[in-house]
């Protein structure tokens, strides 16, 4: 196969890589989804991009999912007129409601609830963790803090309320007015920021099926409710995202490496997609080349078999966008020729579906088969053959659903390929065969493993098929 990276590779799009150009060089590079963080876009730049990424994968003739990432019920500092210089053992007010401290230097917030939700003596941690605060005083709608870490404070920064249990929604007003404009854009995934519980999945699933909306949800763990929730969350999201930023600033740092292992290992063993994401390629913002600590985090989660890596502000802001891509590239498919965890190993299938496509993974395997090509119109079939985590053989899958097709690109090995489906389910076979020839993705007289749903006197029945293409 032209392609046979099984690691899905997520850039997220900004102001260094929103030009077509960049895009064009960003897909021919191996990106397989493109972010939209929310958080920094307007809705008309938005616009834009959505036609731009359309517009670069076709002309490349490649299948690209847009992911739409909600900023979700961000805590965060106000507009400053000026940086703030933080020194240790400054002392500042956090205010809310409008209401300034007269003895200190105040920083608006704009969640109002945050002196009731905190203790003194808690730690507030801003700007991702460049700064830590420690709660000195509680007064009417202000926090006095102690400046515990120097730092440069400016406009809207981030705040983590490590341990601190808040009030917030699941969907912020403005998190519900940029679905309507992704449900309207035909983006392909929603990303959920700060998944707590599984009602807060739900929700979105409530806006999208009253709406008649085709996207899948992708749920963001990013604090300990919702990894302590993690079991429910997995059955109502579509696909996971393990969020470092804010969950390395949530849990004690050391505690980061085994708990994406165990959420990895948990979603293969479900069959759920996953997501590793961010600081994976940070020095490269800068610089044009990984560190070597980097390159084994990337290693690590290819090794884990997590369906996607992201990079976020690497090729949103970053100074080398394209050689990000071409690191991830190199790493992964380096890696994977190395093995992988195994965790597939442990997958539940239950589904009698899950079985088969499995048997015939198998099979493509003892036969040292050139493929394993799946048949879909809902996807099940897609997310069963990428559940077996193919090492040796290519999985390819056409569909006849133009829909799925691009939301097939996120699945872990996964080839997606739209093709035009006849009654006949044996003409569909030769079909895809003789395309398969003409593109190159197997070479002449392969063996090829077919699976698929054939509907038989009104009854859909699961088939496996091995032919020889030629």
């Amino acid at each position: 196969m032209p392609d046979n990276r099984r690691t899905k590779i997520i850039a997220t799009l900004g102001p260094a890589t929103n030009a077509p150009d960049t895009l064009e060089q960003l897909i021919a590079a191996g990106v397989n989804v493109v972010r939209l963080n929310m958080s920094h876009a307007g809705h008309d730049q938005t616009r834009q991009d959505v036609e731009n990424i359309r517009a670069a994968a076709d002309k490349l003739n490649q299948v690209v999912a847009v992911l739409m990432d909600t900023q979700g019920p961000a805590i965060r500092t106000g507009e400053r007129a000026t940086d703030l210089n933080l020194k240790p053992g400054h002392v500042i007010a956090l205010t809310v409601r409008g209401e300034h401290s007269e003895e200190f230097t105040s920083v608006d917030v704009n969640y109002d609830d945050l002196v009731n939700d905190i203790s003194v003596d808690d730690v507030v941690v801003v700007d991702n963790g460049n700064i830590k605060l420690k709660v000195l005083k509680k007064k009417h709608n202000q926090l006095e803090c102690e400046v515990l870490t120097e730092g440069v404070l400016g406009s809207r920064r981030h705040i983590n309320l490590p341990g601190v249990r808040v009030n917030l929604p699941a969907l912020t007003d403005k998190d519900i007015a940029d679905i309507e404009l992704g449900i309207e854009l035909k983006v392909d995934y929603f990303a959920m920021s700060f998944v707590r519980q599984a009602q807060d999945v739900m929700r979105l699933r409530a806006i999208l099926d009253y709406r008649k909306a085709p996207q899948k949800i992708v749920a963001k763990l990013e604090d300990p409710q919702g990894i302590k929730n993690i079991e429910e969350i997995t059955e109502v999201a579509d696909a996971l995202m393990i969020a470092r930023g804010d969950l390395g600033i949530e849990v004690p740092f050391e505690d980061l490496p085994p708990l994406q292992r165990k959420i990895v290992k948990l979603c293969v063993a479900k069959g759920k997609p996953v997501i590793v994401a961010t600081h994976m390629l940070e020095s490269m913002v800068e610089s044009p080349s990984p560190t070597r600590a980097e390159v084994t985090d990337v290693a690590n989660a290819v090794f884990e078999q997590t369906d996607a890596i992201m990079l976020s502000g690497e090729t949103s802001v970053g100074r080398y966008p394209v050689p990000c891509i071409n690191a991830m590239d190199r790493i992964a498919r380096r890696i994977e020729r190395s093995g992988g965890a195994g965790f597939a190993t442990h997958a539940e299938r239950h589904d009698t579906h899950a079985k088969i496509v499995h048997q015939a993974a198998d099979l493509a395997q003892d036969l040292h088969a050139a493929a394993l090509v799946v048949f879909t119109h809902t996807g099940r079939m897609a997310h069963h053959a990428a559940w077996t985590r193919l090492l040796r053989t290519p999985i390819i899958c056409f569909t006849n659903n133009q829909t799925l097709l691009p939301q097939l690109a996120l699945l872990w090995g996964v080839h997606p390929i739209l093709l035009d489906f006849t009654d006949d389910p044996n003409q569909t076979v030769r079909d895809a065969g003789q395309l398969l020839i003409n593109q190159n993705l197997v070479p002449p007289n392969a063996t090829v493993v077919f699976v698929s749903e054939a509907t038989l006197k009104g009854k859909t029945v699961d088939t496996i098929q091995v032919e020889t293409l030629g």
